[in-house]
């Protein structure tokens, strides 16, 4: 959300309970501007090949004050203030190689104390992570939930990527079927529903440890 053009935010940040700045804007000052006046939790998501300390620096820009140029709620231009944003976090997305296994996730992590920030990170399971097969999603969420029952509290969220029925078409197939993804790949509706069970029982399997 918002990762596209920052003028549409102030349109309708207040609708909105999360957004994340993507792996080929996340290095971009006006993004980070944005996450710092946005009223609500960003990820800032690690770059296409996968380093950490552009996303790193990302989150810290966003949790200090910054006045910068925008958009009123007239449509007219403006100077927009905020003290910056104290959620904003890291999301794993992958790279060049995935990085939501276990040592990955622990050097995430190690990156993140050493710029002085919170334990927190979300891990995206596809994208990079799952190589863009969706198919591989499903083993992604086995591994985290894996990692969640050993123990680790600093996995607050996974990101799936689904649909109504598996895999995706050409936008320009005719005709078009509603329930199929004309973007990226996306398991289905029966693959998707039991993959926030295992993610619970796990959780449940940490608190009982």
């Amino acid at each position: 959300m918002f990762a596209g053009d920052p003028m549409l935010a102030h349109y309708v940040a207040d609708t909105v309970s999360w957004a994340a700045v993507g792996a080929r804007t996340v290095a971009s000052q006006p993004h980070r501007h944005l996450a710092s006046w946005l009223p609500m939790p960003v990820g800032m998501k690690n770059s296409v090949s996968g380093r950490l300390d552009t996303a790193v620096d990302a989150i810290r820009a966003a949790g200090l004050p910054h006045a910068f140029a925008g958009v009123a709620p007239d449509g007219c231009l403006t100077t927009l203030r905020r003290a910056g944003n104290p959620d904003a976090h890291l999301v794993l997305r992958g790279g060049s190689t995935p990085n939501y296994d276990a040592p990955s996730v622990a050097r995430a992590l190690d990156a993140l104390a050493s710029a002085a920030l919170p334990a927190r990170v979300v891990v995206d399971a596809s994208r990079g992570n799952s190589g863009k097969d969706h198919n591989r999603q499903p083993v992604v969420v086995a591994d985290l939930a894996d990692q969640v029952a050993d123990g680790n509290e600093a996995l607050v969220v996974v990101m799936i990527e689904s649909y109504l029925a598996g895999g995706n078409q050409s936008p320009t197939a005719s005709p078009l079927r509603p329930d199929v993804s004309i973007t990226d790949a996306c398991p289905g509706r029966d693959r998707t529903t039991p993959l926030p069970t295992t993610l619970a029982q796990a959780a449940r399997r940490r608190w009982t440890r």
